[in-house]
């Protein structure tokens, strides 16, 4: 049975010491499209300035599950 999103946040943001909260909006982008250099550079606002290799890991662990 496939993780809930919540818990998919939460469990990725206790794996990389950051908030629910930037792990979910990197998430939504991610599943948006968007690319890394991209959330990086022009979506701080919403990852609370997370950066590119903070990005990077949450997408390549995103990719794995």
């Amino acid at each position: 049975m496939p993780m809930s999103q919540p818990d998919y946040s939460s469990l990725l943001a206790r794996r990389f010491s950051l908030s629910t909260r930037q792990v979910g909006a990197t998430l939504k982008l991610l599943e948006a499209g968007a690319t890394v250099p991209f959330i990086s550079r022009y979506r701080k606002e919403a990852t609370g300035s997370l950066d590119e290799v903070q990005i990077a890991e949450i997408a390549g662990a995103h990719k794995r599950y």
